[in-house]
């Protein structure tokens, strides 16, 4: 997302690409992470799992934004913020749900209202952030690593993190029961075959099981 892009300003009921950033509080650092040895790692998986889709994951020094081929660049860009690896999975799962036409535009052709929302705006975001961070909790635990559900809004009406978070969980349980968007199973199995010994060993059966209890509110 670009510096205006925190949440969507005009939010309707078939809207999947809201997004949110999960390090939010370390972009006021505006440093790169560059200590997380598994991001080089991420950006060449998904850029190898996706190349028949024309489409790369980028590191980017702002805010997260997907970027579209046009005349200066060939290919499709998903740009994830200052070298985070959950930023990064963040905005591969509202990619893995937007639709063909929706890929064709910048940041999926949503517009964003930024950080400060009151309840109802609040609420309207934490709807259409269910799906996408069900999908990035999926990705983050077949990297073997532990997931946060983000509310993102700091300086707006106190979110029901709890309430958000069961939510979210029980729609990654639905998702795991029966089954997951494509190209979200298609990097759920290269993040286990990839991160994880247990993917490694037995790659492609993570769309089943239970969800971890591990889960902390951010």
């Amino acid at each position: 997302m670009n510096s205006h892009s925190s949440t969507m300003q005009s939010i309707t009921s078939n809207s999947h690409s809201e997004k949110s950033y999960s390090e939010k509080s370390h972009s006021e650092k505006a440093l790169r992470n560059d200590e997380d040895l598994d991001v080089p790692v991420l950006i060449a998986l998904f850029n190898d799992t996706f190349k028949d889709l024309n489409t790369r994951l980028v590191l980017g020094d702002d805010e997260p934004i997907y970027l579209p081929a046009d005349t200066t660049c060939s290919y499709h860009r998903i740009v994830f913020a200052h070298g985070f690896f959950s930023s990064a999975l963040h905005e591969i799962a509202h990619w893995c749900i937007a639709g063909k036409e929706r890929r064709l535009l910048e940041d999926y052709g949503y517009w964003y209202c930024p950080d400060g929302r009151d309840e109802q705006q609040q609420s309207d975001f934490e709807k259409v952030e269910i799906k996408p961070q069900a999908i990035e909790w999926a990705f983050t635990e077949a990297a073997g690593r532990k997931f946060q559900v983000s509310t993102d809004n700091l300086n707006g009406a106190e979110p029901d993190r709890e309430g958000f978070t069961r939510n979210v969980a029980a729609q990654l349980a639905f998702y795991k029961q029966n089954g997951f968007p494509p190209r979200a199973q298609r990097f759920i199995t290269a993040l286990s075959e990839t991160f994880t010994k247990e993917g490694k060993a037995n790659a492609g059966s993570f769309n089943t099981g239970t969800v971890n209890a591990g889960v902390t509110a951010a």
